[in-house]
């Protein structure tokens, strides 16, 4: 299991994603428990400040930083997701680097890459045009980027 633990974020942080996410806009948050419960589960500690959004602020949020359908509950997926096998959140993300591999014309589309990059080391948080996808990366070097 991932189980970095990043300090919990300062205050001004947390009163900025509350800012950020009206109320009104908000979905129920999920709580420290119910969060550490999905963690346990997926072998991954979320990292900070995303981690304490979601046990104290909200849970997803129509609003957010993708068009289609705003910021994702925890563990959701968008429409138009790939179905490429199972979501690892707690496996190790495959790029250390961004990969346009669909403007890359040597790129084997049956490369194994492809398929982890979507499946291993991050959550979703949303979508763009239904195939462009908000990922906040789990694991690795590059553990909490987006």
């Amino acid at each position: 299991m991932t189980d970095t633990r990043d300090q919990r974020p300062a205050e001004a942080t947390l009163d900025f994603l509350r800012s950020a996410f009206p109320p009104k806009w908000r979905e129920p948050a999920l709580g420290h428990e119910a969060v550490a419960d999905w963690e346990q589960e997926n072998g991954v500690v979320l990292p900070e400040p995303y981690r304490t959004f979601i046990a104290e602020i909200s849970n997803g949020s129509s609003l957010g930083p993708a068009g289609d359908g705003g910021l994702q509950p925890l563990g959701w997926l968008p429409d138009g997701w790939p179905d490429l096998g199972p979501r690892q959140p707690g496996e190790p993300f495959p790029l250390e680097a961004a990969w346009p591999w669909e403007d890359d014309e040597s790129v084997d589309l049956e490369d194994p890459r492809i398929d982890d990059a979507f499946n291993k080391g991050s959550i979703v948080l949303g979508s763009e045009d239904g195939q462009s996808f908000w990922l906040l990366l789990t694991t690795g070097p590059r553990r909490g980027e987006v």
